[in-house]
C-alpha cells in the first residue's frame, strides 16, 4: 500500500471527528439545516409525506468543495 493512502485515512478520520464534535456541541444551533427555503416538502393528509432537501444538499456541497479546495491549496 502507498504511504500517502494512510495519510488520507487519518485525515478523513480527523474530519469525521471534527464534524461529529460540531454536531454534538452545536446541534441545537444547526436546526435550520435541512429547512432552507427551496427544500421540497410534501405532506399527506394521513401523516405520510415526501421530503427532499435540495437546497440544503447544494449548500453542503458548495461548503465541502470550498473546504477541499482550501485544503488542497495549503497542503497539496
Amino acid at each position: 500500500m502507498n504511504p500517502s493512502f494512510g495519510k488520507y485515512i487519518i485525515f478523513i478520520g480527523l474530519a469525521l471527528v471534527l464534524i461529529g464534535a460540531v454536531v454534538y456541541f452545536l446541534g441545537d444551533k444547526l436546526n435550520w439545516l435541512g429547512r432552507l427555503p427551496g427544500d421540497i416538502r410534501i405532506e399527506g393528509k394521513n401523516g405520510g409525506g415526501f421530503y427532499f432537501p435540495i437546497v440544503t444538499c447544494i449548500v453542503v456541497s458548495i461548503v465541502l468543495n470550498l473546504i477541499i479546495v482550501l485544503i488542497r491549496r495549503f497542503f497539496g
